[in-house]
């Protein structure tokens, strides 16, 4: 038979192993007497009163949530879908257990329903163009409503916003029309770049005629060069001009 003694060693033996409690560097015990917070102990090892106190253990460490996608109409009737990315830590856990039932279910909730706010008040454009100015907006909203729950919101990021299908059509046909707008300027500036190079090039020559007639003759050269072929080319009468004078003179 088991000695009544044997029996109250175990009892002890039992008891103390239950009042040791251990967390790790990112955990903390937040910890229940009779029903009351009186506090939370970690890292490290820590006793606790058997029966009388009871301990939850809470992650200090940095939480990734995945907000699903959610049905969002703009600001200029457009049905999309969007979906995000959530980072949070717990700052306070004695906050965290206390004020709201599950800190974690609330704060997906939260980020849902803030996400098809903020979304739902700007148009398509802002949300594809203005993303970082989104993400802070929703940040700082998120955070707002939770700090009493003893949590930071450090960041959200929009993940992907999925578009409906005549709404991609669309928007590339858009952005193909912007692409030959942009082509036929660029091909608009050059011609007029040109045109005034041209422009100034010939009040040069109208000022020095002897440039003119040296530019004749510079092409005359290159097609010779260029062609094997015999080109017949008008000579113009100032060309010759000089040598006719010459004659004139003799006689």
């Amino acid at each position: 038979m088991i000695q009544p003694l044997g029996v109250v060693v175990v009892l002890l033996v039992l008891l103390l192993i239950s009042a040791i409690k251990i967390m790790r560097e990112y955990e903390r015990g937040v910890i229940f007497r009779l029903g009351r917070l009186v506090g939370f102990k970690g890292p490290g090892i820590f006793l606790i009163i058997p029966i009388i106190d009871r301990v939850v253990k809470v992650s200090l460490r940095t939480i990734v949530m995945d907000v699903p996608p959610q049905d969002v109409i703009t600001k200029d009737n457009v049905s999309i879908k969007v979906n995000a990315v959530l980072y949070f830590r717990v700052l306070d856990p004695g906050k965290a257990i206390v004020e709201v039932e599950d800190f974690l279910y609330a704060t997906s909730q939260l980020s849902q329903t803030t996400l098809r706010s903020i979304l739902g008040q700007a148009e398509l454009d802002e949300l594809l163009a203005a993303r970082d100015k989104i993400n802070r907006e929703l940040q700082t909203i998120i955070d707002a409503h939770t700090d009493p729950w003893g949590i930071k919101v450090s960041l959200v990021e929009v993940k992907h916003i999925d578009l409906p299908v005549e709404m991609q059509r669309a928007m590339a046909r858009q952005a193909e029309a912007e692409r030959e707008r942009r082509a036929k300027v660029i091909h608009a500036n050059g011609e007029f770049q040109a045109s005034q190079v041209l422009a100034n090039a010939a009040e040069i020559m109208s000022k020095h005629p002897l440039s003119l007639q040296l530019r004749y003759l510079q092409t005359l050269n290159e097609i010779a060069a260029e062609n094997n072929s015999t080109v017949i080319f008008p000579i113009p009468i100032d060309l010759l001009k000089p040598f006719l004078d010459v004659i004139s003179k003799e006689k």
